[in-house]
């Protein structure tokens, strides 16, 4: 976990475009950021990498013309995201970082790819993002908060 005042531009490897440029934009005088924090990279890895890998090689290998092929490989992706449960130490550190920005306090659930945002090239849309998430998190990657919506199984 990196909390956006532990953050910045550098960190971007760590905590996807989204979160490095918060974490700047926090630091800047007269620019509101709600306060918040990172879930890294490390800690997706460790939780969905196992889940999805077996399903990566079908994908890289799908004929790019098959569109309903990929489409078919891509929802086992997501299902084998949102059938991941999310290791207690890691739960509980979520859940203390929640607590810290206080019990009712709506938030934004945003994933947010390493390689997002750059000169080049943009990914914009190709992420999930849930508003107003309130409540403990769950430690089921299929739900997140009172409000429930799934882990986003891109690439963070």
């Amino acid at each position: 976990m990196l909390a956006f005042d532990q953050a910045d531009a550098t960190d971007a490897a760590h905590t996807g475009g989204k979160g490095a440029h918060l974490a700047e934009l926090s630091r800047v005088d007269g620019v509101r950021v709600p306060d918040g924090f990172c879930v890294t990279t490390d800690a997706y890895r460790r939780v969905v990498a196992a889940a999805i890998e077996p399903h990566l090689d079908l994908l890289a290998a799908a004929d790019p013309a098959d569109r309903a092929a990929i489409a078919e490989l891509s929802a086992a992706v997501r299902r084998a995201v949102e059938d991941v449960t999310i290791p207690g130490d890691l739960a509980a550190e979520i859940a203390a970082a929640l607590a810290r920005l206080g019990e009712h306090t709506p938030c934004a659930v945003r994933s947010s790819a390493t390689a997002e945002d750059l000169p080049t090239a943009s990914f914009a849309g190709q992420q999930d993002s849930y508003l107003n998430v309130t409540g403990p998190p769950r430690r089921s990657c299929g739900t997140y908060g009172a409000a429930g919506p799934p882990c986003s199984p891109s690439a963070r």
